[in-house]
């Protein structure tokens, strides 16, 4: 059990895992960490020399669990949530619920997994899903479709944009123990990074004012993911083939060495 919350993970729903699998294991150095059926989904994760894992979600067809479906009809491919693991529910979801948060969708009766969820609107547009989790991951072998690693990566930056920069700080560092490491800063566009101690780094940025009247552009959600290689440059037909994927899983990718 960890000591403090972690930004565990980025979870994308797509339809075509294989797209996933190619960009996040073949050319970004992902390696299976676990994964298993849910109900209404099947899931997968892939971990990184550092920071936060990586997690592909597919529909699985069950029309009493269709959250995925409708996400992917209403939106396409593309980020579906964030998720901290904590080590003590009760009490994070008592820090929320302080901010003038109500956590959604919580189920605690499984003693080796509780979750709650917060709105979009309530985690400045993005879904925010926290559990606790005890004992081992589920044990699963790697999907037979999984190419073998490429040169090692670190998951080093997730980008958030948000209107409300002091709301979210309340939020990631206050209620989800994220450390304040720079920011915010006074300019247009401010922005505040945050750490966790597994490496994972937020980078919470508030989007230039509108021009009609000064006040920051409503909406958000995640932005860039920032993957630095170790030890080489990625080749130019390798950032083509990131930038291809990368459009077809609907996210947004940073290459740096």
């Amino acid at each position: 059990m960890t000591v403090k919350p972690v930004l565990d993970h980025v979870a994308i729903g797509t339809r075509e895992l294989a797209d996933g699998w190619d960009l996040f294991a073949g050319l970004l150095g992902g390696s299976w960490a676990y994964g298993g059926d849910s109900p209404g989904f099947w899931w997968g994760q892939l971990q990184f020399r550092t920071g936060p894992k990586i997690e592909l979600l597919t529909p699985s067809g069950d029309p009493d669990f269709d959250f995925l479906e409708r996400f992917l009809i209403a939106r396409g491919a593309g980020p579906h949530h964030l998720n901290f693991i904590v080590p003590d529910i009760n009490a994070t979801l008592g820090r929320i619920r302080a901010l003038g948060i109500e956590p959604v969708g919580i189920s605690l009766l499984n003693a080796n997994w509780k979750e709650a969820f917060l709105h979009p609107k309530d985690a400045y547009g993005v879904v925010v899903q926290v559990a606790e989790q005890s004992g081992r991951p589920p044990a699963m072998a790697a999907p037979a479709r999984l190419p073998a690693p490429g040169p090692p990566t670190a998951f080093a930056v997730i980008e958030h944009h948000v209107a409300d920069i002091d709301g979210a700080l309340r939020l990631f560092t206050g209620a989800l123990e994220g450390e304040l490491v720079s920011g915010p800063d006074t300019a247009e566009a401010s922005i505040a990074n945050l750490t966790w101690n597994n490496g994972a780094h937020l980078r919470l940025i508030r989007p230039r004012a509108a021009a009609d009247g000064g006040q920051p552009r409503q909406g958000g959600g995640i932005g860039r993911l920032r993957f630095e290689r170790d030890g080489s440059q990625f080749s130019s037909v390798e950032r083509d083939q990131v930038a291809y994927l990368a459009e077809r899983l609907g996210v947004s990718l940073d290459l740096g060495e």
